[in-house]
């Protein structure tokens, strides 16, 4: 009996384990990879793709639907697949480098995209962030792919059929291909890219079959040479073929280096070696979740978990690592400034402009640890290239304006970030800051007059030029900030700190906003705050009034006092959504996303704004920020094909979800504050790499329940409209008391405000 009795108890406890177990937030299974993929480049639902990869990871791959040199590369409407391809594209408007094609066929003799090409269907296809599977159609193929950070396995499942085989394209603008039947191999490069590479740049890759080829053939363009084992030209590629029964599976083994087909191989080995599919798979898996499980939320809304993961992962796509591991175990990389072989890391594909915002403080609260790569990289770029990128894909891009490196700098530095060379850094934002780079986006377009002026005028011909102004002279601020943590000489301090007040030079009184300077010093007649582009980037003066992120304060006094400015505030969302595309000759995508959304001139779909919604804390509303907060997580992401409202930035976007859910929001990087609203789930926990955790409880939260009565951190009443990023890494709890209705008392005074420079002398 007694026996009987300890079995007993032995199975309630194994019962009660596995019940514990499946209650085990499992994160990477709540992602969507397909969340924004259902998008055109008239309307942008996030502009993404499905990408198999690892966190960071130097190559991606997706499913191709479009066609070879289309920025859109999936569309979640598209019908038929045309291979799987590595990719390093950040953006569709920015393009793809370093991208190669697989794509197996049976029976007919198919290797162009066109002729290869196969009806697929969302119903027999599987998109994790770890392994991806589809059904191909044509083929009676079913092909599986995983990856590591630098190679990928296939395992691709045919039919019972003769003509079974594999096509791989290495795409146009010159490539060379050769297959080696006595190692079941095929080599080669590809050098398409979309610019920000030198001459040299070549992607070299090499596939490793476990099955010998029964056929082989090279192509170069639409010409199929039978036999021929090696072929350089405009646009090559091989096929190698086989003889396979009914579900039979051929394993197909893929790495690439920029730095040559020997890396490659080495990539191969160090990152695949011997592992199994399935291996691979698990390896994967377990690496997401480790990286996705640092924030683990709870909540009985699946969609808003499944939406929160969705974006997680894609905060930690990009920049992706574009440094390789060599012979001796020493980290080293190609550079697209110089074209050598160097030491050190490199990241590649990303935008500060975008990303400065929300994407970094996310890396120096959560990821800090590879943001100290990053921060080396940066190093490198200014060693390797005479300037710091603004927009990186590989090297330097010549899209959009600001000197937001510096943010991006600053940061990490006033975060608390250390182990580089922060002064060989800082000398580099300092010539960013004073000088015009290789081109418009690197550098500061119009310095000269920025820094004599105190603006770049409206009336030089140099355009964007009230963007410009607004982010130099937050960037300014950026590095004053630095300046003073760097003891830095005194004059030089004194400079920053009279430059970044320039944003005042563009307040123009006749319409309460942001405009244009000319020349003179008087304001264009008839200026149109609703008029997109010309003066800003992306956005108009309702957009952009809003960016002194460093001064708030000071934006407050010049809008008439915080009635004034909240009044100006609420306009945003009460008026209506009209514009004037005058200046782009048409209605850009950005511009029919605000339209369409229903929220007046709120234009979450771009980032200028997207801090605006916090700024309520400044002038003693918060509870406005709370409600809007919520209404553009609840109304403008969904985890779904078309659940974004805009681009999804390389992570920028989905990077304000993931602060906002979580309660606060970093409005001004290089300051150590986050702003707060109101936490979206019931509770949030933040496991910080120091060891510490960060919990956040919100256990009367509800969809009716969206305002903050009281907050409470480590059981103390907390009245703060603001928390301090150290007193976060120290750990401990936040706990919110949720009401339906606004508590109109809390946060309004001015010792409850967050920071701006006007009130901290």
């Amino acid at each position: 009996m007694k026996i009987k009795s300890l079995i007993f108890l032995g199975l309630v406890q194994c019962s009660l384990f596995v019940s514990a177990q499946v209650k085990t937030l499992d994160p990477v299974e709540y992602v969507n990879p397909l969340m924004g993929t259902q998008s055109l480049p008239n309307l942008s639902n996030g502009n993404t793709y499905p990408a198999v990869c690892r966190p960071w990871g130097m190559n991606f791959w997706t499913p191709q639907t479009g066609k070879m040199g289309d920025g859109w590369a999936y569309t979640y409407t598209a019908e038929k697949i045309r291979g799987f391809k590595q990719t390093h594209q950040p953006s569709p408007w920015m393009n793809d480098y370093g991208q190669f094609s697989i794509m197996p066929v049976t029976g007919k003799s198919a290797f162009t995209e066109d002729e290869r090409a196969s009806w697929f269907s969302h119903k027999a296809e599987v998109s994790k962030p770890y392994y991806y599977s589809v059904y191909l159609a044509d083929y009676d193929v079913t092909t599986e792919i995983t990856t590591t950070e630098r190679a990928a396995h296939f395992q691709i499942t045919f039919p019972d059929n003769e003509n079974s085989s594999i096509v791989v394209d290495a795409f146009d603008k010159g490539s060379y291909i050769k297959i080696i039947p006595s190692e079941n191999k095929i080599v080669g490069y590809t050098t398409r890219n979309s610019g920000g590479v030198p001459e040299n740049f070549k992607n070299y890759f090499v596939l490793q079959f476990d099955k010998p080829f029964l056929t082989n053939a090279t192509w170069n363009e639409k010409k199929l040479e039978k036999g021929k084992l090696e072929f350089s030209g405009t646009h090559v590629g091989a096929v190698v073929g086989f003889k396979t029964k009914k579900g039979e599976k051929v394993n197909v083994k893929v790495a690439s280096s920029f730095i040559s087909l020997a890396q490659a191989e080495l990539n191969l080995n160090n990152e695949l070696g011997t592992a199994s599919f399935d291996e691979t798979v698990a390896a994967s898996k377990k690496e997401w979740n480790k990286i996705l499980g640092k924030i683990t939320v709870e909540d009985n809304n699946e969609d808003q978990l499944r939406t929160f993961y969705s974006c997680l992962y894609r905060t930690v796509c990009f920049p992706q690592k574009q440094y390789e591991i060599d012979a001796e175990g020493k980290t080293v990389h190609y550079s697209p400034y110089n074209g050598k072989v160097v030491p050190g890391y490199m990241f590649a594909g990303t935008g500060f402009w975008d990303t400065f915002r929300a994407l970094y403080p996310l890396l120096n609260l959560v990821y800090p640890s590879i943001n100290k790569e990053m921060q080396e990289g940066l190093l490198n770029d200014y060693k390797e290239g005479g300037f710091l990128p603004e927009w990186s894909s590989p090297g330097f891009r010549n899209v959009m304006v600001g000197n937001n490196s510096a943010s991006v700098v600053s940061d990490a530095y006033m975060k608390g970030l250390r182990g580089y060379d922060i002064n060989t850094l800082y000398e580099a934002l300092l010539h960013g800051a004073n000088n015009e780079g290789p081109m418009d986006a690197v550098g500061r377009k119009g310095v000269n007059y920025y820094n004599t002026l105190g603006y770049v005028p409206y009336d030089v011909k140099i355009n964007e030029n009230a963007a410009r102004t607004l982010e130099y002279a937050y960037d300014d601020f950026a590095i004053w900030k630095l300046a003073q943590a760097l003891n830095r000489p005194k004059k030089e301090i004194k400079l920053l700190e009279k430059r970044m007040m320039n944003y005042k030079n563009l307040y123009n009184p006749a319409i309460g906003l942001m405009s244009g300077r000319n020349k003179d010093g008087s304001f264009p007649a008839n200026f149109n705050p609703f008029k997109w582009g010309d003066a800003f980037t992306e956005g108009n003066s309702w957009h952009y009034s809003w960016s002194v992120f460093h001064d708030v304060q000071g934006l407050i006094d010049l809008m008439g006092g915080a009635k004034s400015f909240t009044a100006k505030l609420d306009e945003v969302f009460t008026t209506p959504p009209v514009f004037d595309d005058s200046y782009y000759g048409s209605v850009i995508h950005e511009i029919r996303e605000m339209q369409i959304m229903n929220m007046g001139q709120y234009a979450h779909g771009n980032q200028p704004i997207q801090h605006m919604i916090y700024l309520y804390n400044y002038a003693g509303e918060p509870w406005k920020t709370q409600y809007w907060s919520r209404e553009v997580m609840n109304r403008l992401y969904k985890p779904t094909p078309d659940g974004y409202c805009g681009d999804e930035d390389n992570g920028q976007t989905s990077a304000w979800y993931i602060f906002s859910a979580m309660g606060f929001y970093p409005v001004c990087p290089g300051t150590e504050e986050y702003v707060l609203g109101a936490p979206l789930f019931k509770k949030t926990t933040l496991q910080l790499e120091n060891g510490k955790q960060l919990i956040i409880e919100a256990p009367g939260n509800s969809a009716n329940n969206k305002y903050v009565n009281e907050l409470k951190w480590d059981n103390t009443t907390y009245t703060k409209n603001y928390i301090n990023h150290f007193d976060v890494l120290k750990g401990g709890e936040l706990n919110f008391e949720m009401s339906s209705s606004p508590n109109l008392q809390r946060g309004t005074t001015a010792g409850a405000y967050p920071y701006s420079y006007s009130t901290s002398k």
